[in-house]
Order: structure tokens, then sequence, then C-alpha cells
């Protein structure tokens, strides 16, 4: 066998293990140093504003890093107060339209029992009883079988959520904890930022600091194009969906609206959280003018998101609208809601890797071509 083949196939094995022991690592670490992930990732984003209250606001590094972290609480407080204010302002007007809609929806069943279902059942009965013995005893049989395997994924599921409750219960001062030292580390790691990078820098080699630097500067830039992206398709499905409830001269509008376009960022229900019942409900209680209303504004909206999600996040990452698509099914499939945003983020490493010529990097190594000459052309 020709050596040079065997060197290539060494080369390769060194970078597969490389990789593999490298994932195996930070998976182990990252399962208690996640705190301080979450502090590194929050730290990140808030720089721009700290090196801004730092340098046109003259603050000292560390208030300017108090301020940055006071102003991120108190938005996602707001957020969960404006939340909880349209939740309970929802709840009372619910206890007082919901009862009518319990009453005209139970008055619906009462009908369909009364004028579909014990006349089927009395067909039923009749076609039952001209059957022989064997032929009713399978039956039977088959109906409690049925009904035995209903009761135990019943009892299944019950039994399943109440031993897990201790462990959500127990999860609340956890999180508290985690709250708590990711604040903390926050602080530390943000008002340190730049020393921790050139002690980085002094660690890694140029090109590898390069690369890094490469990486992280896209990952801003993506990372803040998603969430420009996502309030973009917020805001074109809130004011879809305000126009269509208005010329539907639909009541309290404007807080509909709201509720639609943030439950517009759930995978998969998305919007149909909210119109679905509304479109049953409204066609069981007789408003079919406004449940085909509903269903027409409905599908506009799945459409539109459907049409513009790929282009604006593409447009706003900065990647290949096919490639966003792909990443974004991939992530979901593999990781849930999070790998909505996980799939983006390892496409924009991958694609910034690429750029970075990381990859023509580890090729030359495995072929055994040198390096920096190629690198240098």
């Amino acid at each position: 066998m020709n050596p040079e083949y065997i060197y290539r196939t060494i080369r390769f094995l060194i970078v597969l293990g490389s990789v593999i022991a490298a994932a195996i690592i930070l998976y182990f670490v990252s399962t208690v140093t996640y705190p301080f992930l979450i502090a590194i990732g929050v730290a990140f984003l808030i720089n721009p504003l700290v090196n801004f209250l730092e340098k046109k606001a003259r603050f000292p590094r560390a208030l300017a890093v108090i301020v940055s972290i006071i102003l991120l609480i108190g938005v996602f407080s707001g957020i969960v107060t404006l939340l909880i204010t349209e939740i309970v302002s929802g709840t009372n007007y619910l206890a007082k339209v919901v009862p009518k809609h319990v009453d005209t929806v139970v008055k619906f069943i009462e009908n369909f029992i009364a004028g579909q279902i014990i006349p089927l059942y009395d067909q039923v009965a009749k076609l039952f009883k001209t059957l022989d013995v064997g032929q009713q005893d399978t039956i039977l049989a088959n109906i409690q079988t049925a009904g035995q395997k209903i009761a135990t994924s019943a009892g299944n599921f019950l039994q399943n959520f109440f031993l897990k409750l201790p462990a959500l219960v127990s999860w609340i001062p956890n999180a508290a904890t985690v709250l708590v030292f990711s604040m903390l580390a926050t602080f530390f790691i943000s008002k340190d930022w730049y020393k921790f990078s050139n002690f980085g820098g002094k660690l890694l080699p140029n090109r590898a600091m390069k690369s890094v630097r490469t990486v992280f500067a896209d990952l801003k830039k993506a990372l803040f194009g998603f969430i420009r992206a996502q309030l973009t398709l917020i805001s074109i499905t809130l004011v879809i969906v305000l126009i269509g409830l208005l010329i539907l001269r639909v009541d309290y509008a404007i807080t509909i609206a709201l509720v639609t376009g943030i439950v517009d960022l759930l995978p998969y229900l998305g919007t149909g959280v909210v119109f679905i019942p509304w479109i049953i409900y409204s066609a069981i209680s007789g408003d079919v003018s406004l449940a085909v209303g509903l269903g027409i504004l409905y599908t506009i909206v799945v459409v539109q998101r459907q049409i513009m999600e790929p282009k604006i996040l593409s447009s706003s990452i900065g990647l290949n609208p096919l490639a966003t698509l792909i990443a974004l099914f991939v992530g979901f499939k593999l990781v849930g809601f999070l790998g909505l945003i996980l799939g983006p983020v390892v496409l924009v490493i991958i694609s910034t890797l690429n750029k970075a010529n990381v990859f023509r990097d580890i090729w030359n190594f495995i072929m055994g071509k040198p390096i920096n000459n190629i690198n240098s052309k």
C-alpha cells in the first residue's frame, strides 16, 4: 500500500478523533457550566450597549455593565408584565362572555346527540342484535380491549404527570440559582470582556484567533439579524391580523392581534392556536360569515408566513434561502423549538468557517499539503 495513503488516513483519523473528543468534552463541560455559558451569551449580546455607554456616555465600564443588565432585566420584566396584564384583561373578558358561549356549545352538543348519535345508536343496536352469539362476543371483547387501552393510557398519563410534578416544583429554586449565578457571571465577564479577549488571543495562534473573531463577528450579525427577522415577521402577522379583524368588525381587535403575533412564534401551532378554535366555534354558533372570514384571514397569514420567513431570514442573516429553510427544518426536528434558533446559528458557524478557509486548511492537512503557503496565495 502506498505510504502516502496511510499517512492521509492517519491524519484524517486525527482530525476526526479531535472533533469527536472536542464535542464530547464540550457536552460534558456544558452540563455543569451552563450558567456561565448563558452569561457569555448575555455578555455578548449587551456588549454593544456597554461599549456605547462607556464611549459615548463616558460611563465607567463597571457602571455601563450594571446599567445594561438593569435595562435588560427591565425590558424582560416589562414584556412579562405586559403579557400578564393582557392575560388578566382577556380572562376578565372571557369570564363575562364564556358562560354564554358555553351554553351555545352545550345546546349544539345536545341537539347533535339527540339528532345524530341516538338514532345512530338505535341503528347499531338493531344491527348488533341480528348478529350471531360469536360475532357479538367478538365485538364486545374488542370494545372491552379498546376501553382498557384507553383507561391504561389515561392512567399512565396522569401517573407520569404527578411523578414529574415534584421535579417541576424543584426546578424553580434551581432556575433562581442559575439566574443569580448567570447575572453575576455576566457582570464580571462583560466588565473584563476585552481582557478575556486579549488573553484568548495570546493562547491561540494568529490564524486561529482571526478565524474566531470572524466567526464571532458573523454570529453577532446573524443573531441580531435573526431577532430583527422575527420581529419583522411578527409585525407583518400582527398588521395583517389587525386589518382583517377590523374589516370583520371583531371586538378587541388590537388585543387579539397582539396575542396572535406573539403565538406566531410557536412552531407548527402558531396562529392556529387562536384561529382554529375560533373558526370552529363561529361555525357551531351559526355565525358562518365570521367563520368564513376568519378562515380566509388564517389562510392569508399562514401563506405569507411560509413565503416570507425563508426570504426575510436569509436576507437578515445573510444566508441562502434554501439553506436557511433546511437549517430551520433540521434544527426543529433534532432539537425542537430551540432548533429554530440553533439551526441557523450552526449554519452561520459552518458558513463562517468556510469563509475563513478552516475546512480548506483541514483538508490540506489531511492531504499533507503546506497550509501556510496555500493561504498566502
